[in-house]
């Protein structure tokens, strides 16, 4: 079995994931911080830069 840690407080999680009932976290603890900070916008997902030298199709600069 690999070995299994919380990713909010770094915790192992030792045994089958079906023993944590809020797997991928140890705890309902864990569970909330994460989604406090989904909902504080602490997560992103990064996108591609936009180059501005050129302008998009069919625009004149």
């Amino acid at each position: 079995m690999s070995k299994v840690r919380c990713p909010i407080c770094d915790a192992a999680m030792p045994g089958n994931w079906q023993e944590y009932p809020d797997f991928p976290f140890c705890s309902a603890r864990c569970r909330k911080i994460d989604l406090g900070r989904w909902l504080d916008e602490k997560y992103r997902i990064a996108s591609p830069a936009l180059d501005r030298s050129t302008p998009p199709d069919g625009e004149q600069p």
